[in-house]
């Protein structure tokens, strides 16, 4: 397996997610340089804080077609956190901001209430189970390979992501009745909600998974 690039925008906990790479066995480059990006054998884009800060970032590093290219390229790619809520159409988060557009949809607010109408605490902190999204969810050929139904896995969000096409979710998890995406997937491109890289070793399998090791 050749390196994983880790694209260095300014924008998430870069260091956690380059350990998690490197411990289970994965040779690592952190990176902005367009050159070395398009180059990627496999590529994780993280993310944290808001989606406008993000896609300035992108933009202004020059990062946008860059990454939009190595998507057409079906080069492997992970978007993590805010990260997979970049890979969608649009976000709603201080106005309507443009995405990547590589997984049609959209980005809008967790709901505030339950199904049953108790207020929520957002963001939604906290460890939290993933399940299939549907019973046509193929998980044996994704990141989901190597987990389980009902793992607990890290979250931290006040966003959601909401594709377009149900098929492109893989797995869900369960908020005050309500289902949010937790890991995403369109071809090559995948995206976890989540942050596998502080998700113990069940979020270590997902990154093994995705680095095919």
């Amino acid at each position: 397996m050749g390196k994983v690039v880790v694209v260095d925008y300014g924008v998430g906990n870069l260091l956690s997610v380059c350990r998690g790479l490197e411990q289970v066995g994965a040779s690592v480059v952190l990176t902005s340089d367009p050159e070395t990006i398009l180059g990627a054998e496999r590529l994780v884009l993280p993310g944290v804080g808001a989606f406008p800060n993000a896609m300035e970032a992108l933009h202004g590093l020059g990062l946008v077609p860059i990454l939009k290219d190595v998507a057409a390229r079906h080069v492997p790619l992970l978007g993590i956190c805010l990260g997979m809520q970049l890979l969608f159409d649009e976000s709603e988060e201080f106005g309507t901001t443009q995405g990547l557009g590589l997984i049609p949809g959209n980005v809008r607010p967790i709901p505030d209430k339950s199904v049953t109408g108790e207020p929520l605490k957002i963001p939604h902190i906290g460890w939290n189970g993933i399940k299939p999204s549907s019973d046509d969810a193929d998980w044996s050929t994704s990141c989901l390979a190597r987990s389980a139904p009902n793992e607990a896995m890290y979250f931290v969000h006040s966003f959601q992501a909401l594709p377009s096409d149900p098929s492109f979710r893989l797995a869900d998890c369960e908020y005050g009745g309500h289902a949010i995406s937790a890991v995403v997937s369109k071809g090559s491109v995948t995206g976890c909600q989540f942050h596998p890289e502080k998700s113990g070793q069940a979020g270590l399998n997902i990154l093994q998974a995705f680095c095919g090791l």
